[in-house]
């Protein structure tokens, strides 16, 4: 029991560090190769950011633990809007462009919707059971490809938005070293992977816990350093575009990458009882929109960052009383 809950912890830390080595090489190399900033950052940078949720769920997915997956990708959604949009709101307040309140939330929310619909089988479609299934998974890989190539083009017109990765955040590395960082990020990413989501199932098992809980939680919080740290980061340097950006983006990732991956690498049951946490999900991005349009227009506050971390931590709590 010890072990596991040691390799549980050090799991994360393999996770976050793999994920940032191999942006970091990959960001070296394509600078090399004279890729622009912005496209390392819609690309790498944020595929990078979403490799933790990307890993833990395709990993449960393959060992059968499926209310993992779900909770991971539902639960690091939640802690995404309220927890790290509300802690960066209170390092700084964060003006919010129109492009993301017009088109980002939205498509946001659409990406909420669908997989809502394409989990619930026995309510939409009459079946015996909930799955993600692989043709779902096309599915949400097909409008993730929308999703980017949306992005690209918004961001080449006159309401286009800050460069994601300035020339100074990419250092220049030889390529061998290069290619031996994203190796060895490859091998964090995998290591740390496997021993949370075996760390998770073990500690459901002796605390009498559900496993969708333990991926609510800890596994979602855990995943989500990354974004938490990205986020604050941009607030205290004002960068409201990446805080914000980075948020809304690494949602979308995960409902529509990572899931979409993890349902092609084997097809996810859906437990019926986290239709509760999506109509949370849902609720919590339709009232970042209505925060961002009252008092100050596109601002969100240290009053609304203050109201989402109230939220999240009721969240917890109601977690933990569900059981």
């Amino acid at each position: 029991m010890a072990i596991d809950i040691i390799l549980f912890i050090l799991g994360f830390a393999f996770l976050i560090q793999g994920a940032t080595i191999l942006v970091d090489g990959s960001a070296s190399i394509a600078k090399r190769f004279h890729i622009s900033n912005l496209v390392i950052g819609l690309t790498i940078v944020a595929f990078g950011t979403s490799a933790p949720e990307l890993i833990v769920s395709a990993m449960a997915s393959f060992k059968g633990s499926a209310d993992i997956a779900f909770g991971n990708i539902i639960g690091s959604n939640i802690s995404n809007t309220l927890l790290i949009l509300g802690v960066a709101a209170l390092i700084y307040p964060l003006m919010i462009k129109r492009p993301t309140v017009n088109r980002q939330i939205p498509f946001s929310l659409f990406s909420i919707l669908l997989v809502g619909i394409l989990v619930n089988d026995f309510l939409f479609y009459k079946a015996d059971f909930n799955i993600l299934s692989r043709v779902d998974g096309l599915i949400l890989i097909f409008f993730f490809a929308i999703f980017i190539y949306y992005t690209f083009n918004t961001d080449k017109t006159k309401e286009g938005l800050i460069e994601s990765v300035s020339p100074n955040e990419i250092k220049g590395y030889s390529v061998i070293l290069s290619i031996v960082m994203i190796i060895g990020g490859l091998i964090g990413l995998f290591l740390g992977g496997r021993w949370i989501v075996n760390g998770a199932v073990q500690i459901a098992v002796w605390f009498g816990l559900s496993q969708a809980l333990i991926g609510l939680t800890i596994v979602a919080i855990g995943t989500s350093l990354p974004e938490l740290a990205a986020s604050a980061m941009a607030a205290y340097r004002k960068q409201a575009d990446i805080a914000i950006g980075n948020v809304v983006g690494s949602n979308i990732f995960n409902l529509l990458w990572v899931l979409g991956v993890s349902s092609i690498i084997r097809p996810i049951n859906y437990n019926f009882s986290l239709n509760l946490d999506m109509i949370l999900l849902l609720a919590v991005t339709v009232l970042l929109l209505f925060l961002i349009y009252i008092g100050k227009k596109n601002i969100l506050g240290k009053i609304e960052g203050g109201v989402l971390l109230i939220l999240y931590i009721s969240y917890m709590i109601f977690l933990g009383w569900r059981g």
